[in-house]
């Protein structure tokens, strides 16, 4: 057997309602009248009955102006050395955050023991006290 002698093990599509000579003309295999030979029938439509998405309850609302930001905790960046630029760049070289989503926010778990330079998009306060009582500094891009 050779990759050229090989045949595919898909199936071929139905090609439904073109003609009767095709085997499945006229009403395309939908049988005569009711409701599934019709063309349409709405996701979710259940009979008339109350659908699933009305009976369950509504709670809470969705922001679509959220920010999802990737988080860095102190204690992570004391991989870098003293006196490092440290931007969101480079944390994504280094792989310390996945991706930067809406931007990066340092947080102050751990403690920082380098004295370094952070460009982020947010600190929280906490953060922003221990990077600044190390010698480093803080800048919001």
């Amino acid at each position: 057997m050779k990759l050229h002698e090989l045949q595919s093990t898909r199936k071929k599509r139905k090609r439904v309602g073109r003609g009767m000579s095709s085997g499945s003309g006229k009403t395309s295999g939908r049988g005569q009248k009711g409701q599934k030979a019709r063309s349409k029938v709405r996701v979710g439509f259940e009979g008339g009955q109350t659908p699933l998405f009305k009976r369950l309850p509504k709670r809470g609302f969705t922001n679509v102006n959220r920010k999802n930001y990737a988080i860095v905790n102190l204690e992570t960046l004391n991989q870098f050395e003293d006196g490092t630029e440290v931007t969101p760049e480079l944390l994504l070289k280094e792989r310390v955050i996945n991706n930067q989503k809406d931007g990066v926010k340092v947080l102050a778990k751990g403690e920082l023991e380098k004295s370094l330079t952070v460009k982020a998009q947010k600190f929280s306060v906490a953060a922003k006290e221990a990077i600044e009582a190390a010698g480093g500094k803080t800048e919001v891009i």
